[in-house]
């Protein structure tokens, strides 16, 4: 028997699956008052579970259409949204709970701020202007009795103009990158960190969290990315007790000294260019060492180690 014949032997089977609407554009005003609040969120909904008919024969009776789930979306809003991890949560308990078909599935939040805009030196009850940090990520698996609630950011863009050095690499033929004793360092941080509890104030955790990594990012003396991300994690871990772990993608904005020889001009390291590509690219786990892994809470948030 030859290897094609062993190719086409095998039986063909439905593998892991799941199905869902992505990107659910939903903004919530409350309007309790003359002091509006406004909750801009995408929010994607998918499900697992015994769906092997749908996939093999075309048969929807397990299938709950991915319009319900967008409809039930911006049928929950209506009672309030709260923190995306507890808005997710809720659509998680609510489609396990009710559809025999569905055993678990995948929640995921993205969360977009807006500032009110200031008008004679006072905040506006109902303008608003986009903010212009990072946005806020939240996910939820559900597996059976198992939940595991994932936070995070994406796009925090920091930089620190001193205290940063990379020296000491190794070297080969093709290194031409020089030692650096002052640069600067820039990074644009996407973070996401394990909870070993859905049962949190996730609204003040995500501040604290966020407040940890920038903090550590200005006074830490870098010597390397590398150190830094890790410094971030163990600094996270070290005062939030219900964190099991945290996981960072960290891409090295660079900048480059420009030469202004050319112009009979010095550059006492103030004049740089910013290269957006191609660019060092740093990912790592930082996680207590008596972590269990979990490799199913992490299964949709792509991107990390």
């Amino acid at each position: 028997m030859t290897s094609g014949d062993l190719l086409y032997s095998d039986n063909i089977v439905l593998g892991a699956n799941q199905y869902g609407k992505a990107e659910c554009r939903l903004v919530k005003v409350t309007r309790d008052s003359e002091r509006h609040e406004i909750e801009d969120l995408s929010i994607t909904s998918q499900l697992r579970g015994d769906f092997a008919d749908v996939h093999l024969h075309g048969d929807n009776a397990n299938c709950l259409p991915t319009d319900t789930q967008k409809n039930t979306v911006y049928a929950f809003a209506r009672d309030g949204v709260g923190s995306p991890e507890e808005f997710l949560l809720r659509l998680g308990r609510h489609f396990t709970a009710n559809f025999d078909a569905v055993s678990g599935g995948h929640w995921a939040a993205e969360q977009y701020e807006w500032q009110r805009i200031s008008v004679d030196n006072e905040p506006h009850n109902h303008a608003f202007v986009r903010s212009g940090q990072e946005t806020r990520t939240a996910n939820v698996t559900v597996d059976g009795d198992n939940i595991w609630v994932i936070s995070g950011l994406t796009d925090l863009v920091v930089l620190k103009s001193t205290g940063s050095e990379f020296h000491g690499f190794q070297r080969d033929p093709y290194t031409t990158l020089p030692d650096a004793h002052d640069r600067i360092l820039a990074t644009s941080v996407t973070a996401h960190w394990r909870y070993l509890s859905e049962k949190q104030d996730f609204n003040g955790m995500y501040a604290k969290v966020k407040s940890i990594l920038l903090t550590t990012f200005a006074n830490l003396h870098s010597l390397a990315l590398q150190q830094t991300l890790f410094a971030m994690g163990k600094a996270v871990l070290e005062a939030c007790p219900d964190i099991a772990e945290i996981k960072f993608s960290m891409p090295n904005k660079h900048h480059f000294n420009v030469d202004l020889g050319a112009f009979g001009l010095d550059n006492p390291n103030e004049v740089f260019f910013a290269a957006d590509r191609p660019y060092g690219l740093i990912e790592a786990t930082v996680q207590r060492e008596s972590t269990r892994a979990t490799p199913l809470a992490w299964t949709s948030v792509t991107g990390f180690c």
